[in-house]
């Protein structure tokens, strides 16, 4: 299946002081995730990736932007990678939609893990098929401590959640 560009991510967080989320809107380069059925059960193989600019990111916030790029060493480690693994079974991809568990890798500053997802999966009046994931991460499991500022009287908490809404297009 075909990425098109009108995909989006957004990063929730929060501070000792207030919440924040940060987004990237339209996905700007095609890729593709290839679905492989296997005959003895319904487990679905994936393989692809979605490479998504740390630069991208838009925190509504000038200071709070700047910051998250630093935080996510956005120089050294430009991307946030997405490798899709596996789902639980092959999406009906019909307009209702369909709750399916699948596995991921994120990769952030040169560290790797694997996570459980959960995915939402259904096919509009256009054809075009949505895949919606959400996961929450910790600063920690990718290395990186969470900012402090003022002397550490701000402090942003460990936990992130990550959303993310795909367009596919059958190939």
């Amino acid at each position: 299946m075909l990425v098109n560009k009108s995909g989006s991510l957004i990063v929730n967080g929060s501070t000792s002081v207030n919440q924040f989320d940060c987004i990237v809107t339209n996905y700007c380069k095609p890729d593709t995730i290839v679905f492989v059925a296997n005959q003895s059960n319904n487990f679905i193989k994936l393989s692809g990736d979605i490479l998504i600019p740390i630069q991208s990111f838009d925190c509504h916030n000038k200071m709070m932007t700047a910051e998250l790029r630093k935080t996510l060493k956005a120089k050294e480690y430009p991307y946030l990678r997405i490798h899709f693994v596996s789902l639980d079974k092959y999406p009906s991809l019909n307009s209702q939609k369909e709750h399916i568990k699948g596995v991921v890798i994120i990769e952030l500053a040169k560290v790797r893990k694997q996570f459980d997802i959960n995915f939402d999966f259904y096919k509009d009046a256009n054809q075009t098929i949505h895949m919606l994931g959400s996961r929450d991460v910790n600063f920690s499991n990718f290395n990186i401590t969470p900012p402090t500022k003022l002397g550490g009287m701000i402090k942003t908490k460990d936990q992130l959640g990550i959303e993310f809404h795909l367009q596919l297009e059958e190939i």
